[in-house]
């Protein structure tokens, strides 16, 4: 059986897609729910950009279950970024068992875990994963964004549910380390890289206004979905109004994708300009032969009318591996 999960997964996630579970919009998830749930797709995402420290990560748990399969597999990533030497490390566990439970959220896959200390919303949580050894304390309250899911008819939904905001100390590769991290669990009938592929920003202001904007694409690259959610200074979520999202400069990686990494950003009642902080941050993961660029951002523009300026990450997939 051992053998034959990292097959099982790249037909998953490549080839043949899991039976989708319909998502039900009008009846959403309550903002506590970390999962685990019993849906073909789900996943827990911490990334952080840690601009004193020159450092940038991003961990990612999967979790994907299947009819044809006698228990969900998980899949598990680890990028560092090292802007002081200029140097990108990816980390993968392929396919496999692990466990996954709730409440609090426990997770295992291997030596690698991620844990709440406690039912309550403000526990932090501990994350150690190949070099990461974290404590995440969430600054915020939890939410859904809204609409409360990405997606829809014809490219799958995930619903969606994160804490924006986290206090992030511990050490990268034994190296001690402190800022502020943004955690993301989404989970549905999508597929990434098959039904959907899609660019997401989140962005921490100054002003402590924290920032989503999830752009989902079909196969073709029509956009399907643009959203946007702000989460104030105060933990209060309110969607994005008159959302534009303008692609600008691009970048073809060594594999042939194109990524869009500069973008503006407009609504209502902002105005901002993303720039990726370095272009040679494309993943290639060998356990869902799915690629995608994860990296470092700046944002700079007007806010409610003022100056403005934040950090954050940015994720781009480029789709099934060629």
């Amino acid at each position: 059986m051992k053998r034959l999960l990292p097959l099982l997964t790249a037909a998953l996630l490549g080839a043949c897609a899991p039976v989708q579970t319909t998502i039900d919009p009008a009846a959403l998830p309550r903002a506590t729910d970390y999962g685990p749930h019993h849906f073909p797709m789900e996943w827990w995402y911490v990334s952080a950009f840690i601009p004193d420290e020159g450092l940038a990560l991003h961990w990612a748990q999967f979790r994907v279950r299947d009819s044809r399969l006698p228990v969900p597999l998980m899949i598990s990533h680890v990028a560092v970024t090292d802007l002081r030497s200029g140097t990108l490390s990816f980390l993968e566990q392929p396919a496999g068992s692990g466990d996954a439970a709730s409440a609090p959220l426990q997770l295992t896959q291997g030596a690698w875990t991620f844990r709440q200390q406690g039912n309550s919303p403000a526990a932090p949580f501990e994350l150690k994963a190949g070099p990461l050894n974290l404590t995440l304390t969430p600054l915020k309250a939890p939410v859904i964004h809204p609409p409360g899911y990405s997606g829809g008819p014809g490219v799958g939904a995930l619903y969606y549910q994160g804490v924006t905001r986290l206090a992030l100390k511990g050490t990268v590769g034994g190296r001690t380390v402190q800022g502020q991290a943004w955690l993301d669990h989404q989970w549905g009938n999508q597929i990434p890289g098959q039904t959907a592929l899609w660019d997401w920003f989140s962005v921490h202001l100054q002003s402590g206004d924290d920032l989503m904007v999830y752009r989902v694409r079909r196969p073709d690259g029509e956009v399907a979905q643009l959203i946007g959610s702000v989460v104030d200074p105060g933990g209060q979520v309110r969607p994005v109004t008159g959302l534009r999202a303008t692609p600008g400069d691009t970048w073809t990686s060594p594999a042939g994708h194109t990524y869009t990494l500069g973008w503006r950003l407009q609504a209502d009642d902002f105005d901002l300009t993303v720039r990726a902080v370095r272009r040679e941050q494309e993943l290639r993961s060998r356990s869902t032969r799915i690629d995608y660029w994860e990296g470092p951002i700046e944002v700079q523009g007007t806010w409610a009318g003022q100056p403005a300026k934040g950090t954050g990450m940015m994720e781009l997939v480029g789709g099934v591996q060629r």
